[in-house]
């Protein structure tokens, strides 16, 4: 097992499988020494686990959520391009989307619970920059979507 992996476990968490691409692309690229994700959905197991928009049929709680099993999605995604999340020594960049009601500003607490869990994973090499987009739909209707740039060694 991994040191990341452990760490995960430690939470009750795992690597999941590559969430299958939804279109035409792949899950991760590396190039140099960074390896940039597609955008990843909250699948679990294979399926979108909730639909919707934030602020009208999800709460930014339940949103939160969703961005750390987006952030797994990546992992898993940038683990197969690079074969160890062991060899991540900074996480660079988040790009997060929340599929929100018009009224909602809310999309940088939603997008923390990606930052969070970076951190909590990866210390201060997890610290990174960020954005935070409302948008008015995701492809499937979800939610959440979240893309990372993580950089190896």
């Amino acid at each position: 097992m991994s040191a990341l992996e452990a760490r995960l476990a430690s939470l009750g968490l795992r690597i999941p499988e590559v969430a299958a691409p939804v279109a035409a692309y792949i899950p991760a690229v590396a190039s140099g020494n960074l390896v940039y994700t597609s955008g990843q959905l909250p699948f679990v197991d294979g399926s979108l686990v909730e639909t919707g928009k934030v602020g009208a049929t999800v709460s930014a709680e339940r949103a939160k959520e969703l961005a750390a099993i987006c952030v797994l999605n990546a992992l898993a995604a940038a683990h197969t391009a690079i074969g160890s999340l062991d060899r991540v020594t900074r996480v660079v960049k988040v790009v997060g989307f929340v599929a929100s009601d018009p009224s909602f500003t809310g999309q940088p607490g939603v997008i923390n619970g990606a930052s969070e869990l970076l951190s909590e994973l990866f210390g201060d090499a997890g610290r990174h920059a960020r954005s935070a987009v409302g948008v008015a739909v995701l492809p499937l209707d979800s939610p959440v979507e979240i893309e990372l740039v993580l950089e190896f060694a």
